[in-house]
């Protein structure tokens, strides 16, 4: 907890989200490097799961940008509380997609025998035309490598455009400018990132 930077009073708090709808991005900036310790803790909730912690607060960061951006000050509340809900949504929407993920069965998978004692897949007995089984079955491994590479060979700021860019996961799709105001980076700088990931990314295919 000591890396991160200590959280913002009621007053730092009031009077950089007035910048920020200034259209001061150094001031969002500050909103977010001064949450960080938030994703931290919302995360300690998730401890008991066999989740990588960068990749939770990776995420559980994206959840703490979509709140700086969607705030409402008018409503009276804290930034702090509101950004929790956020954050902790967007953890829960990428458990559930791991977890829908890990649970797909391998149409190669035996499961059982015929009459003759020939081992069946699950492959032999889907309802499709032949020519569309192939396909399904090379889009889905393909799907799955896919984001088994996007975990293991990217960087963590890779990772989070291209999330953020496709809405892996099952989240939002932004666009490279929309990202780049997120981030505060440029749009090209955006661009140079996803280009980069995706090259990397191309190799595995």
């Amino acid at each position: 907890m000591k890396s991160f930077p200590t959280p913002l009073t009621p007053a730092e708090e009031k009077y950089y989200m007035q910048k920020y709808t200034e259209g001061d991005l150094q001031a969002k900036h500050i909103l977010i490097e001064r949450n960080l310790r938030l994703v931290a803790h919302v995360i300690k909730k998730y401890q008991y799961l066999d989740e990588d912690p960068e990749d939770l607060i990776s995420i559980g960061t994206i959840g703490l940008i979509k709140a700086v951006v969607t705030f409402n000050p008018k409503k009276g509340n804290r930034l702090a509380a509101y950004a929790s809900k956020c954050v902790e949504n967007e953890i829960l929407m990428y458990l559930r997609a791991r977890k829908k993920t890990n649970k797909e069965i391998s149409l190669y998978e035996p499961i059982g025998t015929d009459r003759e004692g020939n081992e069946i897949k699950l492959y032999d007995i889907i309802e499709a035309d032949e020519t569309d089984v192939p396909e399904k079955i090379y889009l889905k491994e393909n799907i799955q490598k896919l984001y088994e590479k996007v975990e293991s060979e990217l960087s963590l700021r890779e990772r989070l455009v291209l999330k953020m860019r496709y809405g892996l996961y099952n989240g939002e799709e932004y666009t490279q400018k929309e990202i780049g105001r997120q981030l505060g980076i440029s749009r090209s700088y955006v661009s140079r990132i996803e280009k980069s990931a995706v090259e990397k990314l191309r190799e595995f295919f």
